[in-house]
């Protein structure tokens, strides 16, 4: 007998590739296993601060690899991500805390755009390397999801009210409580327990440990 679905949160942040590719392959995947698939945009710069860690790719080497991973991995899972060769300065660079703001005051208000927001961002992002910092970008991000130049405004309003701020910050520190120290974060809730699996590359473990 199928039991009641298992309860999977997704931790992102649009400003990582792997978090897509995490987030699409979970996105097919919640159609096809007994899953409860919930999104919880964070922060991935307060996860890296609460847990010491440092961007890998500021080994030169390991930067060289995840330039040729991401490419492998977009062309498995056919996400159209683009890996430049500044893709790393792109990220020290873009200031994303903004746009995961914008994608947690929806989350209080229409979740129910929450996937289509959060794909446009990383599209804007990773396949047209457009700087999601910027106003007009994430008006464009809001037209192509589909929501209404209301809900839009209302957002915007949103975005620097401390009931968004501490929301943001909440689920982050909630992923750090779960052990994240990195992006995607995916915890299942399973027998009981959470189990943390880090990375967009361990999806059939999780598969596996849920029984599926």
């Amino acid at each position: 007998i199928r039991m009641g679905r298992t309860v999977v949160e997704l931790f992102y942040d649009v400003v990582s590739p792997y978090a897509w590719l995490g987030f699409e392959v979970l996105c097919r995947y919640q159609h096809i296993w007994n899953i409860d698939l919930r999104l919880r945009p964070a922060f991935l710069g307060g996860i890296m601060q609460a847990t010491g860690n440092k961007p890998p790719a500021m080994l030169p080497k390991r930067a060289e690899y995840i330039l040729k991973d991401v490419k492998r991995m977009a062309k498995y899972y056919q996400v159209p991500v683009q890996m430049s060769e500044d893709a790393f300065q792109r990220i020290l660079a873009t200031s994303n805390l903004g746009a995961m703001r914008f994608i947690t005051a929806l989350d209080m208000t229409q979740p129910q755009y929450l996937e289509p927001l959060s794909r446009e961002f990383w599209i804007r992002f990773w396949s047209q390397h457009e700087d999601i910092s910027q106003p007009e970008n994430i008006l464009a991000v809001a037209r192509q999801a589909g929501l209404s130049s209301e809900l839009t405004q209302k957002l915007l309003d949103m975005v620097s009210s401390p009931a968004v701020k501490n929301r943001l910050k909440e689920t982050t520190e909630e992923a750090v409580k779960y052990g994240a120290f990195g992006m995607p974060a995916v915890v299942a809730h399973f027998n009981g327990e959470p189990h943390l699996f880090f990375g967009s590359d361990r999806l059939e473990l999780l598969g596996n440990v849920i029984g599926e």
